[in-house]
C-alpha cells in the first residue's frame, strides 16, 4: 500500500496531550471530550508516554486505583513506538501488529506532528482497495 502517514494525517484535528503530573481523571476527560482512545503525554515539549483506554483498564481498574488520586505518570506507557510522516500504511500495520498497539505518534524531524490510530490505517487500506477495484473495473469495461 502506498498511502503515507502524511496523507493519513491530512485533515485530522490537533494532537491532544496531557502532562505526566496531570491526574488520570484529567486525561480521561480529554479523551472523552475529543472522542479518542489514547492521549499523548508530553513534558518540556517532548513525547514521554501515551495513556490509552487499555492502560486505564489494566493498570487502574483492575488494581482498584482512583482516577482522581493517580497521576498519568504512574500508569502511562513509556516505551512509545512512533513513526515518521514518510511511513506507508503497510509499515504502520506491521508495527501495530508486532507491538500490539493501536495508536502511533507521528514525529517529523524530531517534532511531534500527530497521531494515527488503527482506524486511520484501516481506512487508508480500504480506500486504496476501493481505488484499485474501480481502476480494474474501468479497465475491464473499456475492453482492456
Amino acid at each position: 500500500m502506498t498511502t503515507l502517514v502524511r496523507h493519513m494525517l491530512a485533515g485530522k484535528p490537533d494532537v491532544h496531550a496531557v502532562d505526566p503530573d496531570d491526574t488520570v481523571l484529567d486525561a480521561l476527560k480529554v479523551m472523552a471530550d475529543h472522542n479518542i482512545g489514547a492521549v499523548l503525554v508530553t513534558a518540556a515539549g517532548g513525547l514521554v508516554g501515551i495513556l490509552s483506554e487499555r492502560d486505564y483498564a489494566r493498570k487502574m481498574v483492575l488494581h482498584g486505583k482512583a482516577s482522581h488520586d493517580t497521576t498519568v505518570r504512574e500508569v502511562m506507557t513509556t516505551e512509545v513506538v512512533s513513526v515518521s510522516v514518510d511511513w506507508t500504511c503497510d509499515q504502520c500495520m506491521a508495527v501495530m501488529t508486532d507491538k500490539r498497539v493501536r495508536h502511533l505518534p507521528v514525529v517529523d524531524q524530531g517534532r511531534l506532528v500527530g497521531v494515527i490510530s488503527i482506524g486511520d490505517v484501516v481506512r487508508a487500506v480500504v480506500e486504496e482497495q476501493q481505488s484499485t477495484i474501480s481502476t480494474l473495473e474501468n479497465f475491464i469495461m473499456s475492453g482492456g
